[in-house]
Protein backbone atom coordinates (compact mmCIF):
# COMPACT_ATOMS: atom_id res chain seq x y z
CA UNK A 1 0.00 0.00 0.00
CA UNK A 2 1.60 3.23 -0.95
CA UNK A 3 1.68 6.27 1.71
CA UNK A 4 0.45 9.07 0.09
CA UNK A 5 1.54 12.34 2.27
CA UNK A 6 -1.42 15.04 3.05
CA UNK A 7 -0.51 17.73 0.92
CA UNK A 8 0.57 15.25 -2.16
CA UNK A 9 -2.97 14.94 -2.15
CA UNK A 10 -4.08 18.87 -1.88
CA UNK A 11 -1.96 19.53 -4.92
CA UNK A 12 -3.39 17.38 -7.24
CA UNK A 13 -4.66 19.19 -9.77
CA UNK A 14 -7.06 16.73 -11.04
CA UNK A 15 -9.16 16.03 -7.66
CA UNK A 16 -12.34 17.90 -7.39
CA UNK A 17 -12.98 20.97 -4.67
CA UNK A 18 -15.05 18.12 -3.03
CA UNK A 19 -12.99 14.94 -3.45
CA UNK A 20 -9.92 17.24 -1.87
CA UNK A 21 -11.74 18.35 1.39
CA UNK A 22 -13.54 14.43 2.13
CA UNK A 23 -9.78 13.62 1.95
CA UNK A 24 -8.45 15.92 3.91
CA UNK A 25 -11.81 15.03 6.60
CA UNK A 26 -10.90 11.18 6.09
CA UNK A 27 -6.87 11.50 6.66
CA UNK A 28 -7.12 13.28 9.51
CA UNK A 29 -9.75 11.77 11.52
CA UNK A 30 -7.63 8.14 10.23
CA UNK A 31 -4.15 10.07 11.65
CA UNK A 32 -5.65 10.80 14.69
CA UNK A 33 -7.88 7.32 15.12
CA UNK A 34 -4.12 5.06 15.06
CA UNK A 35 -2.37 7.61 16.70
CA UNK A 36 0.34 9.27 14.14
CA UNK A 37 0.94 12.84 14.31
CA UNK A 38 2.36 15.01 11.99
CA UNK A 39 4.69 16.42 14.81
CA UNK A 40 3.88 18.95 17.62
CA UNK A 41 1.38 20.41 15.45
CA UNK A 42 -0.82 17.95 16.84
CA UNK A 43 -3.31 20.07 19.26
CA UNK A 44 -5.69 18.04 20.72
CA UNK A 45 -8.45 17.04 18.44
CA UNK A 46 -7.45 18.92 15.03
CA UNK A 47 -3.92 18.71 13.60
CA UNK A 48 -2.41 21.80 12.27
CA UNK A 49 -1.50 20.02 9.53
CA UNK A 50 -5.14 19.54 8.40
CA UNK A 51 -5.33 23.39 9.31
CA UNK A 52 -2.72 24.04 6.74
CA UNK A 53 -3.76 21.94 4.19
CA UNK A 54 -7.49 23.27 4.43
CA UNK A 55 -5.92 27.18 3.71
CA UNK A 56 -3.63 25.80 1.23
CA UNK A 57 -6.42 25.53 -0.92
CA UNK A 58 -6.33 29.39 -1.52
CA UNK A 59 -2.66 29.30 -2.09
CA UNK A 60 -3.03 31.09 -5.21
CA UNK A 61 -5.22 34.11 -3.48
CA UNK A 62 -2.97 33.79 -0.65
CA UNK A 63 0.36 34.12 -2.42
CA UNK A 64 -0.93 36.07 -5.71
CA UNK A 65 -3.67 38.73 -4.56
CA UNK A 66 -6.03 36.82 -7.24
CA UNK A 67 -8.39 35.19 -8.00
CA UNK A 68 -10.58 36.39 -5.22
CA UNK A 69 -12.67 33.42 -3.69
CA UNK A 70 -15.97 32.63 -4.15
CA UNK A 71 -18.39 30.64 -2.42
CA UNK A 72 -18.35 27.35 -4.07
CA UNK A 73 -14.69 27.87 -5.08
CA UNK A 74 -12.29 25.18 -3.41
CA UNK A 75 -10.93 27.52 -1.91
CA UNK A 76 -13.85 28.91 0.31
CA UNK A 77 -15.17 25.22 0.54
CA UNK A 78 -11.86 24.76 2.40
CA UNK A 79 -13.04 28.00 4.97
CA UNK A 80 -16.49 25.97 5.19
CA UNK A 81 -15.02 23.20 6.36
CA UNK A 82 -12.26 25.11 8.67
CA UNK A 83 -15.05 26.73 10.70
CA UNK A 84 -16.89 23.38 10.83
CA UNK A 85 -13.28 22.10 12.65
CA UNK A 86 -14.29 25.04 14.99
CA UNK A 87 -17.66 23.73 16.24
CA UNK A 88 -16.42 24.19 20.19
CA UNK A 89 -14.49 26.98 22.36
CA UNK A 90 -11.59 24.19 22.70
CA UNK A 91 -11.67 23.47 18.92
CA UNK A 92 -11.65 27.20 17.67
CA UNK A 93 -8.93 28.34 20.36
CA UNK A 94 -7.15 25.76 18.41
CA UNK A 95 -8.15 26.35 14.85
CA UNK A 96 -7.14 29.84 16.04
CA UNK A 97 -3.71 28.66 17.10
CA UNK A 98 -2.81 27.10 13.77
CA UNK A 99 -3.98 29.42 11.54
CA UNK A 100 -1.63 32.28 13.40
CA UNK A 101 1.25 29.81 13.51
CA UNK A 102 0.11 30.01 9.72
CA UNK A 103 0.11 34.25 9.76
CA UNK A 104 3.64 34.41 11.47
CA UNK A 105 5.16 31.90 8.93
CA UNK A 106 4.16 33.70 6.07
CA UNK A 107 4.15 37.17 7.19
CA UNK A 108 3.71 39.16 4.02
CA UNK A 109 0.86 36.97 2.86
CA UNK A 110 -0.79 37.79 6.24
CA UNK A 111 -3.65 39.97 5.23
CA UNK A 112 -4.68 37.58 2.40
CA UNK A 113 -4.96 34.90 4.95
CA UNK A 114 -7.21 37.10 7.29
CA UNK A 115 -9.45 38.08 4.67
CA UNK A 116 -10.45 34.28 2.67
CA UNK A 117 -12.76 34.15 4.91
CA UNK A 118 -14.85 37.04 5.02
CA UNK A 119 -15.06 36.24 0.93
CA UNK A 120 -16.12 33.15 1.40
CA UNK A 121 -19.33 34.13 3.46
CA UNK A 122 -18.00 32.14 6.70
CA UNK A 123 -16.82 33.02 10.15
CA UNK A 124 -14.57 31.19 12.32
CA UNK A 125 -15.30 32.80 15.52
CA UNK A 126 -12.22 34.49 15.90
CA UNK A 127 -10.54 37.55 13.95
CA UNK A 128 -7.39 36.63 11.91
CA UNK A 129 -4.91 39.05 13.23
CA UNK A 130 -1.71 38.77 14.69
CA UNK A 131 -2.99 40.68 18.11
CA UNK A 132 -5.42 38.24 18.22
CA UNK A 133 -5.04 36.42 21.45
CA UNK A 134 -6.58 32.64 20.85
CA UNK A 135 -6.58 31.78 24.72
CA UNK A 136 -9.54 34.43 24.96
CA UNK A 137 -11.71 33.50 22.31
CA UNK A 138 -15.24 32.05 23.17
Amino acid sequence: MKIVKLEEIVSLKYCGSVAVMMMVILLSTSRRRIGVESSSEQQGGIDCATVKALVSACSSFVMYGSPDPIPGSPCCVAMLSLSNLADSTDNRQIVCRCVMDLITTYNPNATSIATLPGFCGVSLGFIIDPNTDCEYIG
